[in-house]
Formats: structure tokens, sequence, C-alpha cells
């Protein structure tokens, strides 16, 4: 059909036939026309038409109106460039979409980035954190985006999200592993851009310095016993005391993990925080905890097992169980990682006067000075001699408490 000037009246009036037809626009010749077909359904789409090569070529613009004749315009002015530049514009689109269909979604990056950076680097129970994270309030929202498409708007969007459901500080969490996911992906050429890049943590947060005095302490080792909170709970919360180690740590402890006559907890990498293994000596205090954990489940292959089964204890759960009891106890809010906390405070205090470095080594800080490098040594008798006298300072308080109540009897 002979070129015309295209106008909306022009195109909205074009009326559906019974075979597909096309029209052209009467524009500057040599680079192609634009055109648009009309299918029998009345479908209008906008297609250049250019010859490449000796051959005749045609691409898909758009549909009209969804596509407005300016846009059009504009569209195909840019195809007209690249057909002036020697490129054939049809096979680039066809080569783009084809990268864009094969480009990974945030479902499959986020795949990715567990299987083959997580599970090999960090601990099984960040991985889990990861995983629950992903599950619970990404993939659900972004997962089948392409992971390329996502904007700083939508990481906004997902924080605003968690935010107004009352957990600001899991919105700050769940920002940090997108980043780091997006981060990841950066290194491995997987996708082109961060959308977290200039996006804030909503949540505000504090560090946590909350330090039980021995007044506190006595109080809690005084009442334990008669809290509602299950036996293995109980016992898991005095071995944390004893031991400074991290509660998830303490959990997921198993008897083959424990080496009763060498009085050693050998805490595996795959388990520890920072992927490094770690001995933890037992004082006599944290030995009487294990028997008595013996006692209480002989035929578990977990030390402190949920009452669902040799499964270890959720961490939230003991976490809520000692919330629910502190009127019991008497003391100010705590949780069970200020244990380790408190610990670690007493130990470098006085009168024990423990060396930081020797602390540091029993929480299992990692180092990441040079020195550090080739400082192979363990400082087992270091670490035993001081987590002997922590549980000696545990037990004097303990009995303290109880001369008290003998006293006023």
């Amino acid at each position: 059909m002979a070129g015309v000037k295209f106008t909306d009246t022009y195109l909205r009036n074009l009326p559906a036939k019974a075979e597909r037809y096309e029209v052209r626009e009467d524009l500057a010749k040599g680079n192609g026309k634009l055109a648009l077909r009309v299918s029998p359904n009345g479908g209008k789409a906008w297609q250049y038409v250019y010859s490449f090569d000796g051959r005749n070529r045609r691409m898909t613009l758009g549909t009209y109106p969804a596509m407005s004749l300016s846009d059009a315009h504009a569209a195909c002015g840019r195809a007209m460039q690249l057909r002036a530049k020697g490129k054939d514009p049809g096979a680039l689109t066809v080569e783009a979409n084809a990268a864009e269909r094969k480009a990974p979604t945030f479902a499959d990056l986020a795949d990715k980035f567990l299987k083959e950076h997580a599970k090999p680097n960090k601990s099984a129970k960040s991985v889990h954190n990861d995983t629950r994270t992903l599950d619970h309030d990404v993939l659900p929202r972004l997962g089948k985006h392409k992971a390329d498409a996502i904007e700083r708007k939508d990481i906004r969007a997902l924080l605003r999200v968690i935010v107004d459901r009352g957990a600001p500080v899991q919105a700050n969490r769940t920002l940090a592993l997108v980043r780091k996911i997006y981060n990841w992906g950066l290194s491995e050429d997987l996708v082109k851009q961060n959308p977290c890049l200039g996006v804030k943590a909503p949540g505000k947060e504090t560090q946590r310095d909350r330090v039980l005095s021995e007044v506190e302490l006595q109080a809690f080792l005084a009442n334990l016993p008669t809290a509602e909170i299950s036996k293995a709970g109980k016992l898991a919360l005095r071995f944390q005391l004893l031991t400074a180690q991290r509660c998830g740590e303490v959990l997921a402890v198993r008897w083959d993990e424990i080496d009763t006559g060498a009085a050693v907890w050998t805490i595996p990498s795959a388990k520890a925080k920072n992927r490094m293994a770690h001995r933890v000596p037992l004082s006599r205090q944290a030995l009487d905890v294990l028997a008595e954990a013996k006692a209480l489940n002989p035929d578990r292959a977990t030390v402190f097992p949920s009452p669902l089964g040799d499964k270890p204890m959720v961490e939230t759960a003991v976490g809520r169980a000692l919330f629910r009891n502190l009127a019991h106890f008497g003391v100010p809010a705590f949780t069970p990682h200020d244990l380790r906390r408190t610990a670690a405070s007493h130990m470098t205090g006085e009168p024990l006067d423990i060396p930081r470095l020797v602390v540091s080594k029993i929480l299992n800080h990692k180092d990441s000075g040079v020195t550090a490098i080739y400082d192979r040594h363990g400082y087992d008798k270091q670490k035993r001699e001081a987590l002997e006298a922590w549980g000696r300072k545990v037990a004097g308080l303990l009995a303290r408490t109880r001369l008290a109540v003998v006293g006023e009897a």
C-alpha cells in the first residue's frame, strides 16, 4: 500500500478486514518505513519494515494504541539509526529478548547464592536463617521478578511491609541479606546492578549491653528450678551461662560432640557462627549439667532435645520461655544471649580478672589480624582455667543464695 501520513484519527478509523493488511507511513526513504498491521480481529501492531543484506526484514515495535503514535515514531527512529550504522535492529532485538528470557529471576539468583556461596561459607544456622528470611519475606514479593528489573522502590516497598508488621530490626536484616545476594551476583556476573544501593536500613538499632549483676544472677539461678520452663530448657540455660557459648550452638549440641573423659565440647565448624571449629573446656559445674541432661533423656542423640522429638529446641522458643518467667525471676528483662555477655563480663571483671584475649578465645571470636594466621595455639589450658574459675564463681553465687534462704528459715 502506498505511504500515507499517520494521524491518530486515521489510525483509529482503520477497519478490520477479512485478511490481515498493512499501511505504511510515507517517511524518509533509505532506512525503512513505519508500518501498522491490522488483523482481522481489529488488533493493530506497529512494524518497522526495512532491508538488510539484500533481504526484506521487519520487526514489531508494539501495539496501537498501547504504544502511541509519537512513541512508535521514536522507536522507529532508533531502529533506523541502527540500520544506518550497518546493524540489523531486528536481530539485535531478538538477541536482547533471548537474553532477557535467560536472565535470572530473583528466586534463581537467591537459590544460586545459597548453594554456591552461603552453604560452603556460612554456618548451618546462618544458612537456615537466610533461607527462612527469603521464604517468608522476600521471595513471595520479588521471587518471580527478573533480578535486574528490580528497582530501589521495590526494595523500599518490601522493607516497608516488614516494618509495618512491627519488625524493624528484621527489615534491617532482610536489607542486608538482599544486598549481599546482589553483591555476590555482581561478582559472578549474574546481574548488572544492585537495587539496594542507596537504600537505608529502616530500623533503628542499639547495641545491647545487658549484663546481669551478681545479685541478678543469684536471683536467676535460685528461681530457675521452679520456673515454668521445660527441664531441658533450664539445663540449656545453665549450660550456656557456664560455657559462655552462643545459644544456638548450645541448643544444637549432640552427645557425639562431647568428650566427658577429657571434659571438652568440640563445636564443629559447620555449626560455629564463624565457621571455625571450637574446643570448649568443660568445668565440673558444666559436666554436672550434662549428667542431668543424660539422666533426663538417656536415649537421645541431642543433649537438649525438643519435647517434640530428638531435634534441638528452637532458639526463639527458649527466648520466649525466658521472657515469660521474668517476673518469677524478679530480674529486669534479659535474653539468652545476655547470659553469654554476662559470663564474659564477669570473667574479665574483678575478682577473676581473666585476660580479654583468653575470654575472646572462649567466645570463639574471629581474629582477622595477620598474627592470627600464624597463631595456631588453641589456648586450651588458659580457657580451661578461666572456665573452671567461672564455674566456681557461679556455684558460689548459688551457694550464697541457698545459705541466705536457710538463714531466713
